[in-house]
């Protein structure tokens, strides 16, 4: 851990946090993330727009919540799902005032393994499902002139690894994509945050990630991302995050007045968002002269 990071570490958080009731739009709200924040988010008397392909996988969630709940079918894929859901939060609750876009899965592979329709599956609901899902709610959003946008990126977005090269890739877009939004919603009253986490026990690394057919591994990355690939399937279930922990940060940063842009989760998450700070610096700096030199001599 770096000196920066542990001074990081030791300050207390700055929250001035809104105690209004919120509405919450989830999407993937059957497990991990999105569930254990629909779960806080109901403890803290919030209430709850829970989707999931399957609405089978929500009914605990609506007998728990009752009136402050409701669940809608949504594959983010399907843009006329996504326009009923949107509807449906209208009609019950007035509109949302939070969207937390947690939809997506993750996909094991060396870049030249890569099997192109496991991959542009990936980023079809990555990327553009997320895209689609917060164009359907910002209107609403625009109307009231408030709202926040919760994307849940990935230390993944920053940084990249071996065996995870395209799931980096659909992160570091959601990254782009949130940090233009930002800076286009802001003077309408609406806040974009982007949730980096680390590992979490969210079953990310189970069965609902992919990974590259045994006919297709080839033997020169066994000891990159193939060695990667068995480290992420090895520590299923196991990881260091603790995702009702992280539903906490996340509830507490939607009620937060002035959220942050970025909100890294676990202490990897943490330290490596600093580490490839530097690394970056370090890495231009040293050619910083040839860096300059390529603009036009000024007359």
């Amino acid at each position: 851990m770096t000196e920066t990071a542990a001074a990081h570490r030791s300050a207390a958080p700055a929250l001035t946090l809104e105690t209004h009731v919120l509405t919450w739009f989830i999407t993937g709200s059957s497990r991990g993330f999105g569930r254990h924040t629909a779960l806080e988010a109901l403890r803290r008397g919030d209430r709850v727009v829970a989707t999931a392909r399957s609405l089978a996988a929500l009914k605990d969630l609506e007998e728990l919540g009752g009136e402050r709940v409701l669940t809608a079918e949504l594959d983010v894929t399907r843009p006329e799902q996504i326009d009923r859901a949107v509807a449906l939060a209208g009609e019950r609750f007035g509109g949302v005032d939070v969207l937390l876009n947690n939809a997506g899965i993750g996909y094991f592979a060396a870049v030249e393994e890569s099997e192109q329709a496991q991959v542009r599956r990936m980023m079809e609901i990555n990327v553009h499902g997320l895209a689609a899902v917060t164009a359907a709610v910002l209107p609403g959003m625009r109307a009231c002139r408030s709202g926040t946008v919760l994307n849940v990126s990935s230390v993944g977005g920053v940084r990249s690894f071996p065996a995870v090269g395209w799931y980096n890739a659909s992160k570091f877009a959601v990254e782009g994509l949130s940090e233009a939004l930002a800076q286009e919603v802001a003077p309408l009253g609406i806040r974009v945050v982007l949730i980096e986490p680390s590992g979490f026990a969210t079953d990310w690394a189970g069965d609902s990630a992919g990974e590259v057919a045994a006919h297709a591994v080839i033997a020169d990355y066994d000891g990159t991302a193939g060695a990667q690939r068995r480290a992420f399937r090895e520590g299923a279930g196991r990881e260091a995050g603790d995702p009702a922990r992280a539903a906490v940060a996340i509830v507490d940063v939607a009620h937060d007045a002035a959220p942050p842009l970025r909100l890294p989760l676990g202490n990897f998450a943490y330290d490596g968002l600093l580490e490839k700070l530097d690394a970056v610096r370090a890495d231009v700096a040293s050619r910083e002269a040839v860096s300059r030199g390529a603009d036009r001599v000024a007359s």
